[in-house]
């Protein structure tokens, strides 16, 4: 497990408060439901643009993660197979993320999502 002193230390700051925060360790959910095994292996990095939306971020990262893994592990082999589909599901983490942070402080923190990484076995 990362520590919290190195997860800040991956932390990338670019202009004036923009800061790209790594979601480390990677995601990796089994989905699909019933039949043969399948496997998502997502390692994601979020942008957020001001000390107050990284601190957000920070503090509520085990219920992102919790909340991340959850729809990671709900998609279909339909819903990840095209280009299309991994984008609605970049879509769907970014505004997962947003709700949720909403929900717990009252505003969104999260201006965009990305994945460095994206493995699927189907």
């Amino acid at each position: 497990m990362m520590s919290f002193h190195k997860l800040h230390a991956q932390e990338v700051s670019t202009g004036a408060a923009t800061t790209y925060i790594p979601l480390a360790p990677a995601f990796v959910v089994n989905y699909g439901g019933v039949g043969r095994l399948k496997y998502l292996k997502a390692e994601i990095s979020v942008r957020v643009d001001d000390p107050t939306s990284a601190n957000a971020v920070r503090h509520h990262m085990p219920l992102i993660r919790n909340n991340l893994v959850m729809l990671f592990s709900r998609q279909t082999e339909e819903d990840v197979k095209t280009q299309e589909g991994k984008e609605r599901l970049r879509l769907a983490a970014l505004a997962e993320i947003n709700t949720l942070i909403a929900a717990e402080d009252g505003e969104s923190a999260v201006v965009d999502l990305f994945f460095n990484n994206l493995i699927i076995q189907q």
